[in-house]
């Protein structure tokens, strides 16, 4: 296989006491696999300083380790507890900022997008995401916990869509260049 049309994701699920993430490829044949996953599971006992930092470090761990060309992680959608929204926007911060310095692709999508993709409907249960995802990838079992599960889902999502979003981003940055191109030639007349 050639290694140019390997793409490898990182797929997150942010979470201060869990970050679930996953690596996905997905081969010139658009076959999608799951390479590894599991928790950052960062101490409560720890400050939160400590804590950030650990979950920092783990993501720049996983980005040595496999390389990922992109990141795929979960928008920041309504919690119920402010200080789970505070916590949970400082953890994807240094999330973003771990796979920025590693120079990677970032991408997010809603919780309501992923599970559209993956289940079809955006308002699917997390068994159903973790039903799919196990059909999706052919696993044996359904992947456990539910931030491994979605982390692999919103890897699967990034995987499924990019493609696509790719083929418009170039299509419109042709279209941009035709009206400059056009412009011009109005100018010149």
């Amino acid at each position: 296989m050639d290694n140019n049309a390997l793409t490898t994701v990182l797929g997150i699920d942010p979470g201060l006491d869990r970050t679930g993430w996953a690596i996905l490829t997905r081969d010139k044949n658009s076959n999608i696999r799951l390479t590894a996953c599991g928790l950052i599971h960062s101490s409560k006992d720890s400050a939160l300083p400590e804590r950030l930092e650990y979950i920092f470090n783990e993501i720049g761990k996983l980005a040595e380790a496999y390389k990922p060309n992109h990141v795929a992680m979960e928008e920041m959608f309504f919690l119920k507890r402010a200080i789970t929204v505070s916590q949970t926007i400082q953890t994807r911060g240094v999330i973003l900022l771990a796979a920025h310095l590693k120079g990677l692709n970032i991408n997010s999508y809603s919780p309501k997008k992923v599970k559209s993709v993956i289940c079809g409907s955006g308002t699917a249960g997390k068994a159903q995401i973790q039903r799919m995802v196990q059909l999706t990838l052919k696993l044996t079992k359904k992947p456990e916990p539910d931030d491994v599960a979605d982390a692999i889902a919103i890897g699967i999502c990034h995987l499924k869509t990019a493609p696509l979003k790719e083929k418009i981003n170039l299509q419109a940055e042709f279209l941009a260049k035709i009206n400059a191109a056009k412009q011009q030639q109005i100018k010149k007349k």
